[in-house]
């Protein structure tokens, strides 16, 4: 048995939650809240000629592994990432890191984890999670979006490892090599809320609080195009990257809501709690568009124009975060 002192804390976000948890292994206690917003966390994107499971691109995050890279550099921490050719080798490096007392992040493909309930298992390469030691032929296993650890097979963890399709993992393991002595947290504050209030006002169509508008405004069309089926089939899509890839939609604004109110408490900026408070009500307007977007699916809404109102709906969220982040990057 070679089992590293690791502590699992349960998180809202799988990478959020690994990289939190990796730092305070290695004596740096940042909670998910925080280190989400250091890391620029909040985002949005949609990709309409990219199709993922036969829908639209749309996701609410940067690209897997961006939010703890943007986080490690704005706390001067050096993250070493490996991928490998072969499942042997991959499994040399874990075991060495191990042997070393170094609790690992590995991304992995969801669709074939065993301890996942089969209704969240889906095509999804951009799961995060972390090994912190192994006994016989069996790797110990902290998911922060699981209540308690797990234990997976050499065999289960080669098959999620080598996952194929969009982001296939290649084996993807990641963890700090160099921790500096002290850390500037008011500066990788104010980094990290520059960073998503660009992202958020970027003036192109696809992006930020412009790309919530362009998806808005289309869903009308759909149901015109493609047809009723095609069109809910777009909405499912549309819920399962907002509530159940990673958090997403409401649940990141959530915990941005969560990091303001840290910040404003650290950086002695009584204006964040405003913030804070404007941005849970704006997760809110989301979750009231999941569940109208969920019951149209299930033929459970009798609204004629549906699709109008949902439209309506996302168009206000466009608008608020839009007017959101202009006046948050007023503040800094």
């Amino acid at each position: 048995m070679n089992k590293i002192d690791f502590i699992h804390h349960q998180s809202a976000h799988c990478e959020n939650g690994v990289a939190s948890n990796i730092l305070k292994f290695n004596g740096i206690d940042i909670n998910e809240p925080m280190l989400f917003g250091i890391g620029s966390g909040l985002f949005y994107i949609c990709i309409p000629f990219l199709k993922v499971n036969q829908a639209p691109a749309i996701s609410y995050r940067p690209m897997p592994g961006f939010i703890f890279s943007r986080a490690s550099k704005r706390l001067n921490i050096k993250i070493k990432r490996e991928r490998f050719s072969t499942i042997d080798k991959s499994f040399d490096a874990l075991d060495r890191n191990i042997d070393q007392g170094i609790a690992t992040g590995l991304q992995v493909g969801v669709y074939h984890l065993p301890y996942f309930p089969d209704e969240y298992r889906f095509h999804f390469n951009a799961h995060n999670l972390v090994v912190y030691g192994k006994e016989g032929n069996n790797y110990l296993i902290s998911d922060p979006v699981m209540e308690t650890t797990s234990v997976l097979t050499r065999e289960e963890l080669a098959k999620v490892r080598f996952a194929k399709g969009v982001f296939a993992p290649k084996g993807h393991m990641y963890y700090p090599v160099e921790i500096p002595t002290e850390i500037d947290l008011p500066k990788a504050i104010i980094g990290g809320i520059k960073k998503t209030t660009s992202e958020m006002l970027a003036p192109v169509p696809f992006v930020g609080a412009n790309g919530i508008k362009f998806v808005a405004k289309k869903i009308p069309g759909w149901a015109k195009k493609v047809g009723v089926k095609k069109t809910n089939h777009y909405l499912a899509q549309i819920i399962r990257m907002q509530e159940e890839i990673g958090t997403g939609g409401g649940g990141f604004r959530f915990i941005y809501a969560a990091f303001l109110q840290q910040s404003g408490e650290l950086l002695n900026k009584p204006e964040f709690l405003d913030f804070s408070q404007q941005m849970t009500v704006i997760g809110d307007d989301w979750r009231d568009f999941a569940l109208k977007a969920s019951r149209i699916c299930k033929h459970r809404d009798n609204d004629t124009n549906a699709y109008e109102i949902l439209s309506e709906m996302m168009l206000k969220i466009a608008a608020k975060e839009k007017q959101f982040f202009k006046d948050l990057k007023k503040s800094i």
